[in-house]
């Protein structure tokens, strides 16, 4: 199993977060700051197992190069984290 954060630009996350659920992917949305001038993000904590997450991250893909194609401004920092468990209670 695989944990994604995806620190996500707050202009494209609606639009990321909507792909990943139409993708049947489950998400978790955290308010975040950072970056230059603090400008606003949101952290994306997406739970996956190892053979989807070339999918999720597909997703995230695409989505970024559809809202901000003219831009050469990263819309996502991602980082993909080994989970040894997930537990649901």
């Amino acid at each position: 199993m695989k944990i994604i954060l995806a620190i996500v630009r707050d202009d494209v996350v609606d639009a990321i977060s909507d792909a990943l659920i139409a993708g049947d992917y489950h998400v978790t949305r955290v308010s975040s700051t950072g970056g230059f001038l603090r400008r606003g993000n949101t952290t994306l904590v997406c739970g996956v197992e190892d053979d989807q997450v070339e999918g999720a991250m597909a997703v995230i893909r695409s989505t970024c190069c559809d809202q901000r194609p003219e831009s050469q401004v990263h819309c996502a920092t991602i980082f993909v984290l080994d989970a040894e468990n997930a537990v649901q209670i």
